[in-house]
């Protein structure tokens, strides 16, 4: 029995409670806004799983603050790094779930007969691959490499497009792809990469970009056809096809703008309790930013997203006093993670980025997705846990 406590206790001596308290306000805010954003189908089931999946989140949240994750991932890397893989390759078994044309989910239902909520490896994934690469960084350092010589950046760089390889060709999502990438550079750019391997790979996909888009793709069927090509030229033409590839945003942005400073009022957005086929789409996931605005108008949005950001400068603020580089590189990536899909998804809501498919973390609706954010905030409080007191942090840094 006092084994199954101990890492509660050392959660409340040592973790990261500022951290938990605002991922449980975020949380919060979310579950609210969910109640909201479902109320119109008289059916509360999407609440209660979020606030089952918030409980286990919190369970999760206190069992990583105990452990120790460089000495774990110094020992199981092959394992993290296989179970990575696995999880990534059971998506092409009959557990695997097509939603929208992306193969990210799996169907515990078909394991665990009426199990509320599916997996999603692609997003458990990160995980590991934060842990990995800030190993593999280390590793790389500890060997006296340069890391912004080639070797070192062939490296990291190859392991990360391995990954985005996987995730590409068996899920197909092409907007968690995009996190990964960000996750990888801010990683990188904290470990001290030079500023010009950015600008030179970041160059040459903005220019293959441009040559694809104004020379190569007008002059095929897949200009008109293709699905994720129009996802991106109703961004750049809101008037292209506001009826179909633009229909979503098109609410969405209306839903915003319609709550101009103080919205319509919480349970009073027109387009949010609407129960038509034309009201806002995917209300309670993806787009549960444009329910913000639509019922509390700017100043909610402005709230919600200020807190959001408090969990990103918590994240920064414990990389900053980190024992050892190792934690100080997976705090900064936990801290990418939740900026890149922060900022997409907000993006995506004002009609700036194409659809992605990416949720708001700890506001939308998504068990697997708000368990996996707990712990990814568990092992930032694992840091701050095993941080330097501050007269030896002093000392080490003279």
């Amino acid at each position: 029995m006092s084994a199954l406590l101990s890492p509660f206790r050392e959660f409340f001596q040592k973790g990261d409670r500022i951290l938990l308290s605002l991922c449980l306000a975020a949380s919060g805010f979310g579950v609210i806004l969910i109640y909201s954003a479902t109320r119109w189908q008289h059916d509360y089931k999407e609440v209660i799983v979020q606030l089952v999946a918030i409980f286990l989140g919190v369970i999760a949240y206190m069992v990583m603050t105990s452990v120790d994750f460089q000495l774990f991932t110094e020992k199981n890397w092959k394992g993290l790094l296989i179970f990575s893989v696995v999880m990534l390759l059971l998506l092409l078994t009959p557990l695997g779930l097509s939603i929208y044309g992306n193969r990210n989910w799996l169907q515990l239902s078909k394991l665990i007969p009426k199990f509320p909520m599916n997996l999603q490896p692609n997003e458990i994934d990160k995980l590991p691959f934060i842990l990995l690469l800030s190993l593999l960084i280390c590793r790389i350092r500890d060997r006296g490499m340069d890391i912004s010589a080639i070797p070192s950046v062939m490296q990291i760089g190859g392991f990360t497009v391995f990954m985005l390889g996987l995730i590409a060709a068996i899920c197909g999502d092409m907007g968690t792809c995009v996190v990964y990438m960000i996750i990888f550079v801010v990683m990188a750019w904290s470990a001290g990469v030079k500023v010009r391997w950015f600008v030179l790979v970041g160059g040459g996909l903005v220019a293959a970009v441009l040559i694809l888009w104004f020379f190569i793709l007008p002059d095929t069927d897949l200009w008109d056809s293709n699905y994720i090509i129009m996802r991106f030229r109703v961004v750049l033409d809101h008037s292209l096809d506001p009826q179909d590839k633009g229909f979503q945003q098109s609410r969405s942005i209306l839903a915003i703008g319609s709550g101009q400073l103080f919205g319509q009022g919480l349970l009073h957005g027109i387009q949010t309790q609407a129960d038509y086929s034309s009201a806002l789409p995917a209300r309670d996931t993806d787009f549960i930013f444009a329910v913000c605005g639509e019922e509390l108008g700017m100043v909610g949005c402005l709230a919600l997203l200020s807190l959001l950001f408090l969990i990103v400068l918590r994240c920064v603020w414990v990389s900053r006093r980190a024992s050892s580089p190792f934690f100080a590189y997976v705090c900064m990536g936990m801290a990418g993670m939740l900026l890149a899909q922060i900022l997409l998804n907000v993006g995506m809501c004002l009609y700036v980025l194409p659809v992605m498919g990416l949720t708001l973390p700890f506001i939308s609706y998504g068990g697997s997705s708000v368990i996996t954010l707990f712990a990814a905030m568990g092992i930032v409080s694992s840091v701050k846990a095993r941080m330097l007191p501050s007269w030896l942090r002093n000392q080490s840094s003279t």
